[in-house]
């Protein structure tokens, strides 16, 4: 069957579910009102509140969302268990949980001054809450720096052979990826400083990005060759680069670099699907892998195991707690008015369902057989668009260095916008505003990552691996983990202020499903790794240590907003008593008097 076919089909039930579900989620779940001045209005300073029009807004939210997990996930999720269950999940995840999550994590944080989800958890559930949410999400924002990191810097080391003898040198995509980190700096003083307008700096600074990915590979930065060292120990030079330009982006204000580079990423984004576009209506791709399967067959029958590890490896694809804090972090700060919380919100995580398909279409045309099934997943991504962009005459080895960079592009918002996170999650713990707190809040942040990337990191057979193979499963289960229990703070919100009464209904469903599908890959984690054959086999593996203690965070977490909703429900059916009690006697007394009369 043509893969056309089916990615057409996703798209349109995307395009019906944002104006339908959408705006039934606006109107009568979430009470949008542009009446109120949001807090980038009223709090407007320049550097973190900034009233931003939802146009410009979407390319940068929607680039530091998506970051590699949207491509990885699903690759890999596809190729373990086929393309059907990944499609099916890609789908129905973006449109009744992802898209909920976003959308309900921004207009909450809105309606608290722009503050971040876990200072939502704080107001509506308790200070106990808000102490364990805030521990477990800087431990989750730690693992997607690990993560993405480690998979960005992958693309920066070796040489990629294509079947017609081309070459793709990650010297090559190192050097686009630093001239590419240089021009929104440029961009966003000139728009600061000058007249220029956005419109004529992305008409200037656009082909510049094409020209830096086409002069890249002339002058490649190949730090193994420079250096003397293996790929591997350049891979970690990469990372620690990465973690120090992290940490000095998450210091700088955010119209310097955050802004005009998630503008111009955003048109990666566009170009990335206008290239699967062309692919897939003019290429003629079927279908070849399996729609179900189960790629290592030791692990079990087909339903077990991808009941839970499909949830946790699709990810960003269909949902991500991630989501929640980049926009009660930083997007909420830039709301111009909540009516753009839908366009901004569920509109960019259904596009980011759209991005999810387009990379699960990269498996679907290859053949079980096929060698590239064993390649990383960025390389099999920038591969697909490497064939599609073929088809107009554009080599294929400048569509895979695109592809790349598109790939790169959007972690590196990923990775700035995390650092800046973890700054702020601190800042909220420790009070320390001011510039040395911000310093050391950013260098904490970073520190535990720069741990984990520069250690050295071996499989069960004693060869050495990269750090994100490692750390992929971990950081899935607590990013959905994360989406639950930010779902759940959402649902204590709606429940103690919605107008419709039944509103966190729509928001403690998607919660619960999340946070039964993430503790139990977890605990898949822990009996991996602690019991392999059944056998007890302790030991101070990072990976299930770190599962042990989201569980127990996750489940004290959880106790507490139960106990809240209990609470307050046995508070509303006592004041339903009373009050009935009241009508009642109030009718019996006028029932007498009258009875007298």
């Amino acid at each position: 069957m043509n893969i056309l076919f089916w990615v057409i089909g996703a798209a349109c039930v995307f395009f019906v579910a944002y104006w339908v579900y959408g705006t039934f989620l606006s109107g009568r779940i979430f009470n949008i009102d542009d009446t109120r001045p949001t807090p980038s209005v009223r709090f407007s300073d320049g550097v973190d509140y900034v009233p931003t029009d939802s146009k410009f807004l979407s390319g940068q939210h929607f680039s530091a969302i998506a970051g590699a997990g949207p491509i990885t996930g699903p690759i890999v999720a596809g190729i373990m268990f086929g393309w059907a269950p990944a499609l099916i999940w890609i789908i129905l995840g973006s449109i009744l949980i992802g898209g909920v999550h976003d959308m309900g994590a921004i207009i909450a944080s809105v309606r608290h001054n722009a503050r971040s989800i876990t200072e939502v958890v704080r107001r509506n559930v308790s200070r106990r809450a808000w102490l364990l949410f805030l521990m477990f999400t800087w431990l989750s924002l730690v693992y997607v720096i690990v993560a993405f990191t480690d998979i960005t810097s992958g693309s920066f080391v070796g040489t990629i052979t294509l079947d017609n003898g081309q070459q793709v040198d990650g010297g090559g995509i190192a050097t686009s990826s630093l001239l590419y980190l240089a021009l929104p700096v440029f961009m966003g003083i000139l728009l600061k400083k000058t007249r220029l307008s956005l419109t004529w700096a992305t008409v200037i600074f656009l082909p510049l990005v094409g020209l830096s990915i086409w002069v890249g590979p002339s002058i490649p930065l190949q730090l193994d060759a420079m250096l003397g060292i293996p790929a591997m120990d350049a891979q970690k030079v990469w990372n620690g680069f990465l973690l120090l330009y992290c940490f000095v982006v998450s210091l700088l204000p955010m119209w310097m670099l955050l802004q005009p580079r998630g503008h111009l990423g955003g048109y990666f984004l566009y170009a990335s699907l206008l290239a699967a576009a062309v692919g897939l209506i003019f290429g003629g791709f079927e279908i070849s892998y399996p729609a179900f399967t189960l790629w290592d067959r030791s692990s079990g029958d087909f339903w077990f195991p991808m009941f839970p590890v499909l949830f946790i490896t699709v990810a960003c694809g269909a949902c991500s707690g991630f989501h929640a804090l980049v926009g009660s972090g930083t997007t909420s700060k830039q709301l111009r008015k909540e009516s753009d919380a839908r366009y901004v919100g569920y509109g960019m995580m259904l596009m980011e369902g759209m991005l999810a398909v387009v990379a699960l279409a990269s498996v679907m045309i290859l053949s079980k057989d096929s060698a590239l099934v064993k390649s990383s997943p960025n390389f099999i991504f920038a591969s697909g668009i490497g064939r599609f962009v073929d088809l107009v005459g554009i080599p294929a080895a400048f569509g895979i260095s695109f592809g790349l960079m598109a790939f790169t592009t959007f972690v590196y918002d990923t990775l700035d916008i995390c650092t800046r996170l973890g700054r702020y999650i601190l800042e909220e713990l420790t009070g320390w505003e001011h510039l040395a707190g911000k310093i050391f809040a950013s260098a904490v942040t970073i520190g535990v990552p720069f741990f984990f990337l520069t250690v050295r990191l071996y499989d069960v057979d004693g060869n050495q691996v990269s750090a994100w193979k490692v750390f992929w499963s971990i950081f899935g289960a607590s990013n959905q983990l994360l989406a639950a229990l930010t779902l759940l703070g959402i649902t204590v919100w709606l429940y103690k202020s919605a107008r419709n009464k039944l509103a966190w209904l729509f928001t403690m469903v998607p919660a619960v499903w999340m946070f039964v599908m993430s503790n139990w890959a977890l605990l898949k984690l822990m009996g991996d790794h602690w019991f392999p054959g059944g056998r007890m086999e302790l030991s101070a593996e990072p990976v299930p240590l770190v599962a042990l203690v989201l569980t127990l965070l996750s489940l004290s977490l959880a106790v507490e907003i139960f106990h809240v909703i209990v609470i307050k429900w046995r508070r509303y059916v006592r004041l339903t008593i009373e009050k009935r009690r009241r009508d009642h006697l109030t009718e019996q007394t006028q029932y007498n008097r009258e009875t007298e009369v």
